[in-house]
């Protein structure tokens, strides 16, 4: 029964584990998207000034 409940432990920290490291991951490519964003913004008000 220990063992049983040490497997589940293992599993459930290596999920929480692979969860946080995509998490991490999406929030790079949400930053990445964010400065995409801000410099199309940047641009496109420097084109409508001139």
């Amino acid at each position: 029964m220990l063992n049983r409940q040490r497997n589940y432990k293992i599993k459930f920290e290596e999920l929480i584990k692979e969860n946080k490291q995509e998490l991490l991951k999406d929030k790079q490519a949400l930053e990445i998207i964010e400065r995409r964003i801000e410099k199309r913004h940047e641009f496109s008000t420097t084109e409508l000034g001139r």
